[in-house]
């Protein structure tokens, strides 16, 4: 008698997989205290922080605190996608975590899946932290009817560019230490001539070109759009919110993030 053939176990179907990689994801995030301090916290204290000593009024009615909503808001993503994918990800590629996870039957789709849903996560409660405390501390207007939608597109666009950007980023980092002293300079540099921290008109012409190059700048743009009245359209400078640029760029930099992923990340250090 021949003996019976040992049973091969089924794998667990490429969405369960995914969904598990998320949690897992989620979890690993906000266990690291330092990660969520900074990630979500710091953009609540620059909001506290400016929004009570540069307290004055822009015209058409709207305060600071008013206008830094959307600047602030963008911070918040930058920070929890390229910021954050860019020095996770080289750490774990640093420590083996990356070639690890390569070697095991799950998909690596599954990998990717998960970094987006902590991202998701990790925006949409970094957005909410940032509203309740902009309309409980300085009465900050909400957006109304279609800014809603506008809200919805433009972070959406924003967010998946800068995610793609971090994971692209990421290979040019050793570790996340020298992930976070690459990127974070940058991205503070990107922030601060994209008129995140100020008005834009009061960034200079050459800078304002610089910044037009990036996403960062047109992920404000669209922000301020929802936040400010159209009045104040005219600081900008087309004289315009450019809704319809603004959709175009942040596009055009998913596809090229897109690309440059494929072109670089790696699952373990050369």
């Amino acid at each position: 008698m021949t003996a019976a053939a040992p049973e091969r176990t089924a794998l667990p179907s490429t969405g369960r997989v995914c969904r598990t990689r998320a949690g897992v994801e989620l979890k690993e995030f906000f266990r690291q205290r330092e990660s969520v301090v900074f990630t979500l916290l710091f953009p609540v204290i620059l909001l506290l922080g400016l929004g009570a000593v540069l307290d004055y009024d822009l015209g058409a009615g709207v305060d600071f605190p008013q206008y830094f909503m959307a600047g602030v808001i963008t911070a918040g993503i930058v920070g929890a996608s390229l910021q954050n994918m860019a020095i996770h990800i080289a750490g774990e590629r640093s420590d083996g975590t990356l070639k690890a996870l390569a070697g095991t039957p799950m998909p690596k789709s599954a990998y990717f899946v998960g970094k987006v849903a902590q991202v998701v996560a990790v925006t949409l409660a970094t957005i909410v932290i940032l509203l309740l405390v902009g309309v409980l501390v300085f009465g900050i207007s909400l957006p109304s009817g279609s800014d809603w939608l506008t809200f919805i597109w433009v972070t959406v666009l924003g967010a998946a560019a800068c995610t793609l950007l971090g994971i692209a980023v990421s290979s040019l980092a050793r570790n996340s230490r020298s992930a976070s002293a690459t990127v974070t300079p940058i991205a503070l540099v990107l922030e601060f001539v994209s008129g995140v921290f100020m008005p834009f008109d009061q960034v200079p012409g050459w800078l304002q070109d610089v910044a037009a190059v990036f996403p960062v700048k047109w992920l404000a743009q669209g922000l301020r759009s929802v936040f400010l009245p159209d009045s104040l359209a005219a600081r900008e400078p087309a004289g315009s919110w450019e809704l319809g640029t603004v959709a175009i760029v942040l596009g055009l930099w998913c596809v090229v993030g897109l690309l440059l992923c494929v072109r670089t990340f790696r699952w373990q250090d050369r």
